[in-house]
């Protein structure tokens, strides 16, 4: 836990005034302050500790080195710090001015939009600012009345006072008026579209820039509908959540809080004087100052005077998370609800063999597209998993080995960032559809499972107490290349003898070729159309059923060497459960029936242990991709 005092950073816009230095006790030698940016991790401008043992370091620096945790459980779901608050002095007018919304923000900025609140912390009579329009006007009369300089006449302005709080969503045109001192909280972002400045010029001596044409594009153009309460908030949106401190000095003068794991707090003191208290630390308070408090700090005390804002970042609503699963073959692409249900999907051909910035560049342009098609803005998307073949990095998002998709040292989540900046999490394959399963299928109602997924290769997942079991090192586990026969047939991997080289649906296929060769009758040939590369495991499957000689002898000796495999993993592991998964295990009970019984004699303890329950994986195709989503709550 930890209480921290706050000092901002300072911005000396030319419309501002003095205020914050003269009222609010701001450090500040210039002769115009017109912002204090009290809460800040943005580039343009951070907080610095002025308490603990860290006094001096940026809050940036200190977030990274206690780690993301303490910012708390909703946060989560942003790529960057999320909120931005700010005191403003306006001593003259702001400039007419709009906010993009995320997604056109995203496209042509390459950050977030803004959407903000403003609470009048004090004003002169008679002030007033702008929001929104009178009433509804054309894209076509909007630029005329830039060009002819009568914007003004078609604006809302809306005379304030002491305690008026407004808030202004993304496409809203506003401009703050002089004579008023503003709380400003809103989403850290530092994009902002000029439309009127009164041909105002800057430092330089040159008017300052316009932005019209992007200003035309984002703005909308209606008047003002009030949305729905916030109560019991002040305000309250997917970017932070404000509620109101209050404490006469006589009356009440003390009041305690409880910081949950949820959320960071911020408090910014508009008013007042006392102490407030966390744990073991007491920190004094007045006029102007500014508090952080770690996620998880528990009950904190303020006692004096005082009239606050308190930020917290809220529960995320209805969120949608981005489940991706790469294959040798195809990516698949799945939006996936809060209740695990996969609601869209698409997919693609890899294509392994082009580089893999292309593979990455179409995975972010597909995603890009379902969310049109299904029309859900990406700030709806609390996150993406990707599941990818091989030996992962989990911790810094770097695929170092995938022998299926010809990847090396690849940093994925770093490069799918540029295209959704959004918390992004990869982990291998294989543990994404167990996650997958255990969230919504087979695995549902266990915590031990082993799972082993048999395609193209062989992948295998480990949950223990409900949780993967990576080990301590870096790769986590690979169960597909366990060797089961000592300088057996040669391995994707480099090696010999390996699970994936005997169970695979490759490995069965390259037997049953070999089998064909030496046995013309088959009715493999026929089904194949006398062509062996057209052969499918399918096709073994249903010669078996069919009483074909080489099918049952080929099946015999596959189902034989997976009950290995499996007899060994629960030899190692004694799981509740093991599911099976990927393109063979359509075969269900024709595949698991005769294992279950060799397993019996196969298993250490026999007729004397417990065996575990043997399953095929109900969520098919869909559970690398549900099992991915997953991966931002790990």
């Amino acid at each position: 836990m930890a209480l921290l005092k706050l000092n901002p950073s300072f911005k000396d816009y030319l419309w501002g005034g003095h205020r914050l230095v003269e009222e609010y006790h701001k450090k500040y030698e210039g002769e115009i302050l017109a912002e204090s940016w009290e809460l800040s991790c943005h580039p343009d401008g951070s907080s610095v500790l002025a308490s603990g043992e860290e006094t001096g370091m940026s809050l940036p620096d200190y977030i990274e080195k206690r780690g993301k945790e303490i910012l708390g459980e909703n946060c989560k779901r942003f790529l960057n710090f999320p909120v931005l608050i700010k005191l403003i002095d306006a001593k003259d007018n702001l400039s007419i001015q709009v906010h993009p919304n995320n997604a056109y923000a995203l496209k042509n900025e390459g950050q977030y939009g803004k959407t903000e609140m403003w609470y009048i912390m004090d004003c002169k009579p008679g002030a007033y600012l702008y929001y929104g329009f009178k009433e509804e006007i054309t894209k076509e009369e909007f630029a005329k009345r830039i060009k002819e300089d009568t914007l003004l006449e078609v604006l809302n302005k809306v005379y304030v006072q002491k305690g008026d709080i407004l808030f202004i969503e993304a496409g809203t045109i506003h401009a703050i008026g002089k004579d008023i001192v503003i709380a400003e909280i809103q989403q850290n972002s530092n994009v902002t579209y000029r439309v009127y400045d009164y041909g105002r010029v800057g430092k330089d001596g040159k008017k300052r820039d316009l932005h019209i044409e992007k200003a035309l594009a984002v703005t909308e153009r209606v008047p003002i509908i009030k949305s729905k309460s916030s109560y019991p908030h002040v305000a309250e949106c997917d970017y932070f959540r404000v509620d109101r401190l209050y404490l006469d000095g006589t009356i009440t003068n003390q009041l305690s809080g409880v910081i949950g794991k949820e959320s960071f707090a911020h408090i910014l003191i508009m008013e007042g004087e006392g102490t407030i208290q966390c744990g073991d630390t007491i920190l004094s308070y007045q006029k102007g100052d500014s508090f952080f408090l770690e996620a998880g700090s528990g009950t904190y005390e303020v006692k004096g005077s005082c009239e606050a804002l308190v930020t917290t970042i809220g529960e995320k609503a209805n969120p949608i998370r981005i489940g991706v699963d790469i294959g040798g073959t195809m990516t698949k692409i799945g939006l996936i609800n809060t209740e695990q249900q996969l609601f869209a999907k698409t997919s693609f051909q890899t294509n392994a063999k082009q580089p893999w910035k292309e593979v990455v560049k179409e995975i972010g342009k597909q995603i890009q597209n379902l969310l049109q098609q299904e029309n859900i803005a990406l700030d709806q998307c609390i996150g993406v998993g990707v599941g990818v073949p091989g030996t992962v990095d989990k911790k810094n998002g770097i695929v170092l080995y995938s022998n299926n998709i010809l990847w090396e040292n690849v940093p994925l989540q770093k490069e799918l960032e540029q295209y959704l900046p959004i918390p992004i999490a990869i982990a291998n394959d294989a543990d994404c559809a167990l996650l997958g399963e255990m969230a919504g299928g087979s695995g549902k109602q266990y915590e031990d499972v082993v799972m082993l997924t048999l395609g193209t290769g062989v992948g295998g997942g480990i949950a223990i107490d409900g949780k993967l079991y990576d080990g301590k090192l870096m790769g986590g586990s690979e169960l597909g290349h366990c060797v089961i026969v000592e300088d057996g047939e040669p391995c994707s991997c480099g090696r010999k003898g390996c699970l994936e080289a005997y169970v695979s649906a490759t490995a069965l296929i390259r037997d049953g070729k070999r089998s064909m060769e030496q046995e013309k009758e088959s009715v493999l040939w026929e089904k194949c159309k006398y062509d062996c590369n057209n052969l499918t495991p399918e096709m073994i499957f249903e010669g078996e059923q069919e009483g074909d000689r080489i099918s049952k002898e080929l099946l015999e000796r596959y189902r034989k060497k997976l009950a290995t495999g499996i007899a060994n993993l629960v030899n190692l592991f004694r799981p509740q459960l093991i599911v099976i998964g990927g393109g063979i295990s359509i075969q269900g009970e024709n595949l698991l029936a005769p294992i279950r019984e060799m397993l019996e004699t196969m298993c250490f303890g026999k007729a004397h242990g417990e065996l575990p329950e043997l399953k095929i994986a109900s969520l098919g195709n869909d559970a690398g991709m549900i099992g991915a989503s997953n991966l931002i709550f790990c």
